[in-house]
């Protein structure tokens, strides 16, 4: 990301003080939309969440925005469904695995999502081809993501 001078950071992901500014513009299209944020804010969260994991992200945090992913992508659930069900996981799990982020340069980022935001059919799509690329690039991993979702969830 281009650096910004009035940038603000956030030390909870990994992630530059630009590009979590460009998140929370992203964010601000959603939460002004009843209709985009039930459709995608989920997606939204769980996608930026998993590509910036590492460094000082918890692994918790990695793996329940991965089960999100897998929630709506394998299982069918609607976005507007899966809070629930994470919070069903969070207070399941006593031991989270550290799973290695993928290792690959990203075609899309929030970046994609933040030229199209609040533009109706436009945003919602954008986020779904990101959280669908960002889904993929954790294959390495979707049979663990699943077996934890079977362990602890009752869907």
């Amino acid at each position: 990301m281009p650096v910004r001078e009035k940038a603000d950071s956030h030390a909870y992901y990994n992630t530059s003080p630009e590009c979590w500014n460009v998140y929370t513009e992203v964010l601000e299209a959603e939460y002004s939309d009843a209709v985009l944020f039930g459709n995608v804010h989920q997606l939204t969260v769980d996608s930026y969440a998993v590509q910036h994991a590492g460094g000082i992200h918890p692994d918790k945090s990695v793996v329940i925005h991965l089960i999100g992913l897998h929630l709506v992508y394998v299982r069918g659930i609607r976005p507007t469904s899966v809070a629930p069900q994470l919070q069903q996981v969070a207070t399941g799990v006593k031991s989270w695995p550290h799973f290695e982020p993928p290792t690959k340069l990203w075609a899309l980022t929030v970046a994609d999502v933040a030229l199209v935001a609040g533009i109706h059919g436009r945003h919602a799509s954008a986020v779904r081809e990101w959280s669908e690329e960002v889904w993929r690039a954790w294959a390495a991993h979707h049979a663990e993501i699943a077996a934890l979702a079977a362990r602890h969830l009752v869907v």
